[in-house]
This record gives C-alpha cells, structure tokens and sequence, in this order.
C-alpha cells in the first residue's frame, strides 16, 4: 500500500496525490472521500498451488470508499462537473458506477440519477446508491439499453454523464497504474483485468504510457482483458445483445470503451480470453479461501484468467503479474452466501455442544 507523499501530511486523495497528471486548475473545488491509495497485495499461497515460480499481486481496490475502482474515476468526473457549474449527474450502471456517482453526488452537494437494470444488479450495490440519496430509476432492460438512454437524456436535460465515455473518469482511474508502478518500482510483466464497458483497461494502459513517456518506468505491462463466457463481445468481435453471467458488474454486451480496449491490447501485446461463471465463482471462493481476500465475482475473473493462462503457458513463468480486484466481495453477499459449501450449524448454547461441534471439524 502506499503513502502520502509527505509522511506528516494526511492524505487527501488522488487527485491532491497526481494533480500535475490531472485536469484539474488552481483554485479548483475538489470532490474527493480520500478514494484510491489502496493495498497490492501479493499472493502466497496459490502460486505455490498452482505451481508458478514467479510473484502475483492483486491491487485491491474494494478497498475504495465505496468498495471498488470506480470511486478513482468518479472523484475527477464530478470535481469537474461541479467546476464547469453542473447541478446535476446521470449514468446507467450495473451496480458500482451507480453506488459511486451516488456517493460523489452525496460529498458534493448535487443530485444523482442512476439508471439500473431491473432485477440485474447485486443488492449491497441498490443499497449504496439508496443510502446515498440518488434518484434510481429501474428500466426493463439491460446496462446497454440504460447506456442508449442516458446518452440521450443528456442532450434534453441540464445533467452530466459520468459513465466512462466521460473523459474525466479514465483520467481518475489512471491513478491506480501510478500506485502499482511506485509500489514495485517498475510496471509488472502481465497486468490482468476484468473486461466488461472495458474503461478500467483503458484507463490502466493509458496510466502506465504515461509514466513510461514521462520516464517514470521503463516498461510497459502486456494486457490481458478478461470476460465472462456469456458476456464476451470482445471474444466474437460484435456487441453481445442480452449478456448473462453471475458476474453482474461485467454483464455488457456492448462496451462503451471498445476502440481504446482494443487498443491497448494491439499496443502491449496482448488478448482478450473468456471465463465461465463456474470458473468465475470457483476462483472468487479459491482468492477468499487460501489468500483471506473477499472480492465480488466480476473481480475474481481476473486471477482466473491468469491462473489459466499461466497454465497454458501463454503468461511466462518468473513473471510479475498484477491483477486488479474491481470491487469488495459485500457487494454481492447474496452469490457469495448461495456457495458456501459449509452451512451454518445451531446448537445448544452449553459448553460440550461447542466442543463437540469444533472437534467434528478438526
């Protein structure tokens, strides 16, 4: 985990952290809950497991405000918003964007509408954006209908998108690069991500260029963009028209960053490649189990895919690897409880009845 600049200095932030890689003016009003700064934690016992002689991190970012990496890019969107004078902010989410924008909204003293698929989105995340006070609006569709519908809303009303085709929030995420190079004093070999409206790859390619065009680093990762089996339009190269998967944070079937994703896969050299829901919960459960880190399904699809690729050989061994953890597994306790394969047990409350229920276990 890293730390302020100044060790006397409280931190503020990222964008008082990075503000000379920033848009931000002098004199700015800054939207921030001290988002970012979060822990790269590195793997002990499933490299040994899975037989990998090199080092696997995770940059935890459920450890954000609001329990994932959206809060990097919603600090910087609205900070500017409220800067060009907006009263107002609007996005479709699947859950995190909408518990994000809520959130900012809430710090900034402006209002939030949130557009949600109906019946599609992990309850810790309806209730964030309650909490926090936004408008939410159930459509009876899917994110890529609610993403349509926003786009339009803005060109009728005085509200500003913060989804991801808003500038300002990949300029926010960035920031995670800038931690995970100052943390390992280099970029990794392999950085692995979920893939689902695909700006945090975007955003993570373009933090990494950055510090390498400013000679902060001297290499660049290879990226590898990973997406569920039933929510893979980057696997058939076309817009998916009603994506499913257990993953919800990554149920896209039309990303709204595709020409930069793809991009910054042609320029680091690297792919795209699908996981399925088993696989996807298998690995949230292994994370969770053997390493003590609860992250939410769409998360765990980025170690999966590099265990896998790992094994197939196509990420070498000695290797660096870094895997972004896109939200904190409370996000979704509802999947999380339905796989747990050791239920809850009532006894008696007397002394041998504890002692026996333990010793069956040992």
């Amino acid at each position: 985990m890293t730390t302020a600049n100044n060790s006397n200095q409280h931190y503020k932030g990222l964008i008082n952290r990075y503000k000379k890689y920033l848009p931000v003016k002098e004199g700015d009003k800054i939207i921030s809950l001290s988002e970012g700064n979060t822990p790269l934690i590195k793997l002990e016992n499933i490299p040994k497991q899975i037989g990998f002689d090199g080092s696997i991190y995770v940059k935890y970012e459920g450890l954000n405000p609001t329990g994932s990496f959206k809060d990097r890019g919603m600090t910087m969107a609205v900070t500017r918003a409220v800067n060009e004078g907006s009263v107002a902010i609007i996005c479709a989410s699947t859950g995190n964007t909408s518990a994000a924008a809520a959130a900012y909204a809430a710090r900034a003293g402006i209002r939030a509408f949130v557009l949600i698929p109906e019946g599609k989105i992990a309850m810790g995340k309806l209730a964030q954006a309650m909490m926090h006070g936004a408008t939410v609006i159930q459509i009876k569709g899917n994110f890529d209908e609610g993403m349509s519908l926003v786009k339009e809303v803005a060109d009728h009303a005085p509200v500003t998108i913060v989804n991801s085709i808003n500038p300002y929030r990949l300029q926010g995420q960035k920031t995670a690069a800038f931690e995970i190079i100052e943390d390992l004093r280099e970029a990794p070999d392999y950085h692995c991500l979920p893939v689902g409206n695909a700006g945090n790859i975007s955003a993570y390619w373009l933090g990494y260029s950055e510090f390498y065009d400013k000679k902060q680093v001297k290499n660049k990762p290879i990226m590898a963009g990973y997406q569920a089996t039933g929510a893979a339009p980057f696997i058939h190269n076309k817009p998916i028209k009603n994506p499913e998967t257990i993953a919800t944070a990554i149920r896209i079937g039309n990303p709204q960053s595709w020409d930069m994703a793809v991009n910054a896969t042609v320029e680091s050299g690297g792919w795209f490649e699908q996981r399925t829901d088993e696989q996807i919960l298998y690995t949230q459960k292994l994370l969770a189990q053997k390493e003590g880190i609860f992250c939410e399904p769409a998360s765990a699809i980025s170690l999966s895919g590099a265990i896998a690729d790992i094994k197939s050989g196509k990420i070498k061994q000695g290797s660096n690897i870094v895997c972004t953890l896109t939200g904190h597994g409370l996000k979704d306790p509802d999947t999380a409880i339905s796989q747990s394969t050791k239920p809850m047990k009532t006894i008696n409350a007397t002394l041998d009845d504890v002692k026996r229920a333990i010793i069956r276990e040992l």
